[in-house]
């Protein structure tokens, strides 16, 4: 059954998504993290209930990764994406807190050529867990604050808030 909760955070409400599983701790997975009204976000499907405690552990850990004491999340997840796109989404997870890097770079490091950059930045486009699944890290290649799901601000807010709007990993 998916569940799902929304919590407030510094850069607007968050809705998070899950599926139960008693493989999983805490007895779920986190399928979506999107904020409220977000275009082409995943929702809760209709079946959905709303579960609110399930979700104290990512709480928690937004709530740290904001107040600065949290750099690396450690949460149990599933995206559900295709090959392509989990192969770019955990490309994602290497790119260190504090830094930023480049969507030629990420290719450089899937080994794919640069024709493929348009369809890197659409995978990283479609990453389901916001802010948990660092896409905010990827930046063009002059560093400039090209496309977010969550919009560019908050892209900025959130490389300012990790110091990472120098140095550019390329």
């Amino acid at each position: 059954m998916t569940i799902h909760t929304t919590i407030t955070s510094p850069l607007g409400d968050l809705l998070l998504v899950g599926k139960e599983s008693a493989a999983a701790r805490g007895g779920f997975t986190l399928t979506s993290l999107s904020f409220l009204g977000q275009r082409n976000a995943r929702r809760p499907d209709r079946d959905s209930r709303r579960a609110p405690a399930a979700f104290a552990e990512v709480q928690r850990q937004l709530e740290g990764y904001f107040a600065g004491d949290l750099q690396r999340f450690d949460l149990d997840s599933t995206t559900g994406g295709t090959p392509f796109q989990e192969q770019v989404w955990a490309a994602l997870d290497v790119v260190p807190y504090g830094t930023s890097t480049t969507y030629g770079h990420l290719a450089e490091l899937l080994g794919a050529p640069r024709s493929a950059l348009r369809a890197i930045g659409s995978a990283i486009g479609a990453n389901p867990l916001l802010i948990v699944r660092p896409c905010h890290r990827v930046v063009g290649a002059d560093g400039s604050m090209t496309g977010y799901a969550g919009g560019t601000e908050r892209k900025q807010f959130l490389l300012s808030h990790e110091g990472a709007l120098q140095p550019l990993l390329v």
